[in-house]
């Protein structure tokens, strides 16, 4: 069966790098809290008393505009019920809506959302005022259905209380098509995705263009034409809207010429990666460190659907999706669910660095997957790796015994920090091979770990980084880690567990027989040979 890295270099006939689903806030920054709401209705409004039945009656006149404006329009207005896949509604009325641009339907549905509420207070004389905080309840939302002559499918949820908050859905994908159209190149989609160009380089040229320009601008337009609770004057006023980021998803689509390699790659990577997918390799491809008090948890799954794999790897609020997309293509996505994951603010300016963010972490998962797949050694190689050798300058270094648990655990430790670009330590790497050998750290000690690194750098298996105390693997020490990982993973676990096995344990039949055979062969040579048991 061919490599990971053969797979991906020789039976991809497109890959494409686009934003996929696109989710925004929309909020109005000087109404935000309890004070601002006052201000709002008291000093802006002109009212006297800021009670909740001014509140209401904005909701009221929300409502009613709705209405109208749909009659006029002849708009339908569908009811959602609990339960209902809204995306199946909105695909089945997209069929029968024909014009290049304008309003799908309105779809109106009771969600919960963080809201203003009141509590009644009375002042030392008698007079009546009203205390506004957040809190969660359930109200009405109203759904703008979309067709939009540069995004295509998209929507833009009201909420009918206040703050007034807006949810805005878009798909780069969709844009890019439209894009494609727009310039006359031929294409074939891949669902929401592509399965072949014209003229893929100018496809990724479109797919690199997206930002927070085109995003604003398709707010900007819409939001005026639609119903809402505030007024022109009010958002004249400075009570405008304004974008953040929610959720976004950057993938990575690769199409394979077969469907035959796409199941390859995923046999290939399941089986190379379950036993190397400890949740300390979330780090890795992430790009960030895991420390005990990191919250959240990170985890590596494999989830079948029907007879397709998909793997997931989760960091903090995010995750890296893996899957084989309408049994022709690879698709690498990120989904980022809150910036703050990445030291970043949720605003609309920070998009391009998240693109790049979640660029990088589809990359560096395939390299990774790439690393784990070809790591045989030469029969020379393994020599100078468990054998003594002598650098060119004289300089001696031990063995690396095949089997010993000392290196077992060693190589263990390095197969965590392949992909470290800013390198680790003694500390870091000490504190993983003790947990390998023992159940505390005492077990072993900083001059073995010194004494260990000085032979790995000897053997070229890594290398210092200047003027540090940091070391990082070289290109074959990641092959050698590799190789005795998947060694221990694979032959040295399984056969000294069946070896020292309990009674009480049922060894694999096929293991066992296995085991049976190896051991009568060996009493054969022995007989063959003449070789007397000692007295």
């Amino acid at each position: 069966m061919p490599t990971v890295a053969e797979i991906l270099k020789d039976h991809v006939t497109l890959e494409i790098e686009c934003i996929d689903r696109i989710y925004l806030n929309g909020y109005i920054p000087t109404l935000q809290t309890g004070g601002q709401l006052v201000t709002f209705l008291m000093k802006h409004r002109k009212q006297p008393i800021p009670s909740p039945a001014l509140l209401g009656k904005i909701s009221e006149e929300f409502r009613s505009s709705v209405k109208k404006f749909a009659g006029e329009n002849g708009i339908p207005i569908v009811e959602f019920k609990h339960g209902q896949r809204k995306d199946d509604i909105a695909l089945e009325h997209r069929r029968n809506f024909t014009s290049e641009e304008g309003i799908v339907f309105i779809g109106v549905a009771q969600e919960k959302a963080s809201a203003f509420k009141a509590s009644k207070q009375k002042n030392e004389r008698g007079y009546i005022n009203f205390h506004w905080d957040r809190q969660t309840v359930a109200v009405n939302h109203y759904y703008y259905y979309l067709e939009d002559r540069n995004f295509g499918p998209a929507f833009i949820k009201v909420c009918s209380y206040a703050p007034y908050g807006i949810r805005v859905y878009l798909n780069g994908h969709e844009w890019a098509k439209k894009q494609l159209a727009c310039a006359g190149i031929p294409f074939e989609s891949l669902d929401n995705g592509f399965k072949s160009c014209g003229d893929p380089k100018r496809l990724q040229e479109i797919c690199d263009s997206l930002g927070p320009k085109q995003i604003q601008d398709f707010f900007n337009y819409w939001l005026p034409r639609l119903p809402y609770p505030l007024t022109l004057q009010d958002r004249a006023a400075g009570y405008q809207p304004k974008l953040s980021i929610w959720q976004l998803e950057i993938s990575l689509t690769q199409v394979f010429a077969k469907p035959l390699q796409g199941r390859q790659f995923f046999e290939n990577v399941i089986r190379d990666n379950l036993d190397l997918g400890r949740p300390d390799h979330v780090q890795l491809v992430f790009g960030k460190h895991i420390r005990k008090n990191t919250p959240s948890r990170f985890r590596t799954r494999v989830i079948q659907h029907g007879v397709l794999p998909s793997l997931y790897i989760e960091y903090k609020h995010s995750q890296v999706k893996q899957y084989f997309k309408e049994n022709h293509a690879l698709r690498t996505e990120t989904t980022i669910n809150d910036p703050g994951d990445f030291h970043i603010n949720k605003g609309l300016r920070n998009f391009d660095y998240l693109q790049k963010v979640g660029r990088n972490i589809n990359r560096r998962l395939l390299d990774a997957q790439q690393a784990v797949s070809p790591c045989g050694l030469s029969q020379a190689t393994l020599d100078k790796v468990v054998q003594p050798t002598v650098t060119d300058d004289g300089q001696r270094a031990s063995g690396l015994r095949f089997g010993d648990p000392r290196t077992r655990a060693l190589f263990l430790a390095l197969v965590l920090l392949i992909h470290v670009v800013n390198g680790f330590t003694n500390a870091s790497l000490r504190a993983h091979v003790a947990t390998f050998l023992g159940p505390t750290i005492t077990s072993y000690k900083a001059n073995q770990m010194t004494y260990d690194l000085r032979r790995l750098r000897l053997k070229g298996i890594i290398v210092r980084l200047p003027k540090t105390n940091r070391y990082i693997l070289t290109t074959h020490g990641r092959r050698v880690a590799l190789f005795f990982a998947k060694l221990d993973g694979r032959i040295f676990g399984q056969a000294s567990w069946a070896i020292d096995v309990k009674p009480e344990f049922a060894v694999p039949k096929s293991l066992a027989h296995a085991l049976r055979e190896v051991d009568l062969a060996v009493g054969n040579l022995l007989s063959e040979s003449a070789i007397q048991t000692a007295a």
